[in-house]
């Protein structure tokens, strides 16, 4: 007879510690891990551009632009773009009945404002806008006019084939709402802004009702940042955390630990963001092309993601990714010492001292990397020294050339062939005023002359041709060795259904989750 009030007060016990763990949980609806800290929800006018504020803004908002599988530029606000035969004038087509989540109509005056004050700012967004520095810099924007409710007319200085690519991460913003937009954004995307917590790193949202293209099935959403692996994996496994979308903070082998517990699921796409050696052309014995193509047959990258990435990534021919309109593989390179020794004992170089690899201090999986490279590299006769910078000195040494091989990463920026002009032409060397990418300090007339051309050029039959010659240049003399394309790895509970990533990794497929009782 004791022992039933016993059990009673241990269930009572039980249910006080449990309960408000449960109610706290459908309080906070959906759960999304973010690895990175959110650093901005102000959706223009941030003075840098990161990740993490980039995936939580596509929540709330729309461009006029977006990518498709293919990488091609099409309409996302705009139902219709087109562009003049002197490639001077794009005129935007808007669809129909967007509505602001206040709910008041999209219309061409808020597109005005939005590119107005893009265009008048010095926002990180706004630089892409411009060519040259100092003195020299101009404008590609002559004016912005909308002629009517549903259309806007960009009016440009020249021919200029990167406004669309450029316009595809700028949100439309309600005409004058510019300074509310920093505390409380209001866009026209498939969520609501609800609250953001600095301090805590938690960005709550809810399903916009009214939403263009139908509303989502998830009613309400938080994002928390959780920058620690053994905690991103607790909160996973003890189902406090719904879904984690390029976990970022998870090493490959935690990933494949996590495939083994029962409530979770592990799914792996094809991803596009490219791993890279980035190689110092101006520094010899790297100044010799037949070095740098003996290193790329040095490596043995297949082994690499099979024993390190644990499968979650695939080999890279070219910057470019393979789903693009303008990827070529070019030259390649497969795992070959024998050909790694010849093409040294060609070049006839002797290494005095070791050739200095630069890793950021903060990358776990880069530095794991290097010290494999460095094995690989030192069976073919290439002895080298890894150093482990902090990563913004890396920035800074990669910049001043200090360096003669890098692990480095491009997020986005391949998806668009521009970015060859970025990364190999003579112009975009770096200086003491001028933090260009071209890393490698490659300068090649010939590739020059048909960066140019390309970059100018809105044939795409032609612009392939182009790229399919500029890729053989940059493959055969090797200023950078592409090693993989990351996976967009997905880790979520097995409640969660119709998970489907693009290669660009972004957050557009949250709106289409469902979740299963």
């Amino acid at each position: 007879m004791r022992t039933r009030p016993f059990l009673l007060l241990v269930f009572f016990i039980l249910l006080v510690i449990i309960a408000p763990t449960a109610c706290r949980r459908r309080s906070n609806g959906f759960v999304i891990a973010l690895g990175d800290n959110i650093r901005t929800i102000d959706p223009i006018g941030s003075p840098s551009v990161d990740a993490a504020s980039e995936r939580v803004r596509t929540l709330i908002f729309n461009t006029l632009v977006k990518k498709n599988e293919k990488f091609d530029y099409v309409g996302e606000l705009a139902s219709d773009i087109k562009r003049s035969d002197d490639g001077l004038t794009y005129t935007f087509t808007l669809r129909d009945g967007v509505k602001f989540h206040d709910g008041q109509v999209m219309s061409s005056a808020d597109v005005k404002y939005t590119l107005d004050l893009l265009f008048s700012s010095d926002f990180a967004k706004s630089a892409s806008f411009y060519e040259g520095t100092g003195a020299e810099k101009r404008s590609y924007i002559r004016s912005v006019e909308a002629p009517d409710q549903r259309t806007v007319i960009v009016a440009l200085t020249k021919p200029w084939v990167g406004l669309l690519s450029n316009l595809v991460p700028i949100p439309i913003i309600r005409k004058d709402s510019y300074e509310s937009q920093k505390t409380r954004p209001l866009g026209t995307g498939p969520f609501k802004f609800v609250n953001y917590d600095n301090a805590q790193q938690v960005f709550d949202v809810e399903a916009f009702a009214d939403y263009w293209d139908g509303p989502s099935k998830l009613q309400t959403v938080r994002v928390r940042v959780i920058s620690d692996m053994n905690a991103m994996q607790a909160e996973l496994q003890a189902g406090r955390v719904d879904i984690a979308p390029m976990p970022t903070s998870l090493s490959p082998d935690a990933i494949k630990r996590l495939e083994q517990d029962p409530n979770l699921q592990v799914l792996s796409f094809q991803g596009s963001n490219v791993v890279l050696l980035t190689l110092n052309t101006a520094s010899p014995p790297l100044d010799n092309v037949k070095v740098r193509q003996a290193i790329a047959y040095a490596i043995d990258r297949q082994s690499l993601i099979q024993n390190l990435l644990r499968g979650y990534g695939k080999i890279a021919h070219s910057i470019i990714p393979e789903e693009s309109w303008s990827y070529s593989a070019g030259q390649t390179y497969s795992y070959d010492p024998a050909a790694a020794k010849r093409l040294l004992s060609e070049a006839g170089v002797r290494f005095d001292k070791p050739v200095v690899y630069k890793v950021s201090g903060s990358s776990i999986a880069g530095r794991q990397y290097a010290g494999v490279i460095q094995n690989y590299l030192k069976e073919v006769g290439i002895p080298v020294e890894i150093q482990t910078p902090e990563q913004n000195t890396l920035f800074d040494e990669l910049r001043r050339g200090n360096f003669q091989i890098a692990y480095t990463q491009w997020v986005g920026g391949n998806q668009d062939p521009i970015f060859y002009k970025d990364l190999f032409a003579t112009s975009e060397i770096p200086t003491q005023t001028r933090p260009s990418r071209n890393r490698s300090r490659y300068s090649n007339p010939e590739l020059d002359r048909l960066l140019d051309e390309a970059v100018n050029t809105f044939d795409r039959q032609r612009g392939q041709e182009l790229y399919r010659r500029i890729q053989e240049i940059v493959s055969r003399e090797v200023p950078v060795f592409p090693l993989w394309y990351q996976s967009n790895i997905v880790i979520a509970r097995k409640t969660v259904g119709n998970i489907q990533v693009n290669a660009s990794g972004d957050w557009g497929f949250v709106k289409n989750l469902t979740v299963s009782n």
